[in-house]
């Protein structure tokens, strides 16, 4: 059920000298070995990038389409084998499982119909001259995706890297490989020319650090962490390379008093809990007018509490582990720390059981502003809900942190509407839903949560650069 993991370079696959084990964190057993790249691989990696890009940029854009389309069309076939790795090696519910595989092929379809569209202009100039603007593709693309979605998050960086022209090197995360493994397979498969796409696994610091600095990578395009995108955004700045950063998030639901309390909170507490809460968008900070406050954070406690958690394989489940054994400890620390500082624990708070990454569905009431977890991502299942006393208070509260990747908001009050369009501070604003992007829309933050834009029209154009051409029919 589980494929043999090997690094795919310049065409073919490759083991290493060194490896480490991938878990399957709802059992903590060993599910393979993980090949660490050397420096020599990444070389050989980077090399065949090179070569890929002079063939690929080449290459039409109704080609390159083709291409693509073809490995998506496999991706969909294969959703059910890609779907088992996913659960087996990251926890969440095969259901969802199911659901990312389409995802992920939703993006590459999506930015395959978009490379048929780069469209340049033609500028009016004086006669005898013509100005013209060419949209090229960058060069060569060093990716790297995070743990949470191991096949919907590479997807979204090798569908714009290829779809604009571009060759790419992906460093996929270590916890969750066989997503992105499944991606290269499918490419293989549907005849992508060699080293237009390298998978790379290995030490994060190690693989980042070599490739940066080269000179034909022309563009770093991460999702993680705000601190580790700080981290790469340095290392590019030093040698003049762009960056795509999708960063973390801390996203505010504003709930007002007009709309439907009940369905909000279950709407809250089911999203809450997808994917372990381990989503950069995921509902985490949860702001109740007053008048509501008590029967939304009833509504919303008691589906927390109902929530089915076990092992992803068991359709009957809901909510699977976290995806390793860091989560636990650092989840326990937040609640501890709400706790002690006046919070109100309605439910959870603890780890699960005594084997797997487990924890509880944990709901904070009336968290004061100086606990840690109103500044501080958690990243997993707890959500807290404080009661506010008008939009304004809301609004205030939502931006008041660094992040701005998504908010929420639930009113069906026009003036409320445009207040919340106008006024919160987020890359990603969804009013009566908790649906953050889908891939004909562009998705990315404001603020400490990252710039660039990966999906929609925007998509493309961080893998592109701009040419302007000045053609004079004489010399001038």
């Amino acid at each position: 059920m589980y494929p043999e993991l090997k690094l795919f370079i310049g065409g073919t696959w490759r083991k290493t000298g060194r490896d480490i084990p991938v878990v399957n964190p709802a059992t903590e057993e060993e599910l393979g070995r993980l090949p660490c790249a050397s420096v020599k691989d990444l070389d050989d990696a980077l090399q065949s990038a090179v070569e890929g890009f002079r063939l690929w940029r080449r290459t039409s854009p109704r080609e390159r389409a083709d291409t693509i389309l073809r490995a998506a069309a496999l991706m969909r076939q294969r959703q059910e084998e890609i779907a088992q790795s996913i659960t087996l090696e990251h926890g969440k519910p095969l259901k969802q499982a199911r659901l990312e595989v389409i995802r992920g092929a939703e993006f590459f379809e999506w930015d395959a119909g978009e490379a048929m569209r780069t469209y340049g202009r033609i500028i009016p100039a004086a006669q005898g001259h013509k100005f013209a603007v060419h949209h090229q593709p960058v060069g060569v693309v060093a990716a790297f995706s995070p743990w949470n979605f191991p096949m919907s998050q590479p997807a979204r960086k090798i569908a714009g890297a290829l779809a604009s022209g571009c060759s790419v090197i992906l460093k996929a995360a270590e916890e969750t490989p066989a997503g992105a493994l499944h991606i290269a397979k499918a490419f293989e498969d549907a005849g992508l020319p060699a080293g237009v796409l390298n998978l790379v696994f290995g030490e994060p610091s190690e693989i980042s650090g070599h490739l940066i600095p080269q000179d034909p990578v022309r563009l770093v395009a991460f999702t993680g962490s705000t601190t580790v995108g700080r981290h790469l955004t340095t290392l590019a700045a030093r040698h003049d390379t762009r960056v795509l950063m999708e960063l973390g998030g801390h996203a505010p639901v504003i709930v007002c008093e007009d709309t439907d309390v009940q369905s909000a909170a279950v709407s809250g507490a089911v999203r809450k809990m997808r994917n372990a809460g381990q989503v950069c968008t995921s509902p985490t900070r949860f702001f109740a007018h007053e008048s509501i406050f008590g029967a939304y954070a009833a509504g919303f406690v008691a589906r927390a509490k109902a929530t089915v958690v076990g092992n992803g394989l068991d359709a009957t489940v809901e909510m699977g582990p976290t995806a390793n054994d860091r989560r636990v400890p650092a989840l326990s620390d937040l609640v501890e720390d709400a706790v002690a500082q006046g919070a109100t624990l309605a439910t959870g708070g603890s780890r699960l059981g005594e084997r797997g990454y487990f924890f509880e569905p944990t709901v904070l009431l009336n968290v004061p502003e100086t606990a840690r977890i109103m500044r501080e991502e958690p990243f997993g299942p707890v959500a807290v809900i404080n009661s506010v006393a008008s939009l304004d208070e809301a609004i205030d509260l939502a931006n008041s942190v660094p992040y701005g990747l998504a908010g929420y908001a639930f009113t069906n009050r026009a003036d409320y509407i445009d207040r919340l369009i106008d006024e919160v501070e987020v890359g990603n604003l969804s009013i009566n839903t908790l649906e953050a992007s889908m891939p004909e829309t562009p998705f990315g933050g404001v603020k400490s949560s990252g710039y660039g834009r990966e999906g929609g029209t925007e998509g493309l154009e961080n893998y592109m650069t701009v040419k302007n051409v000045w053609h004079s029919a004489g010399i001038c």
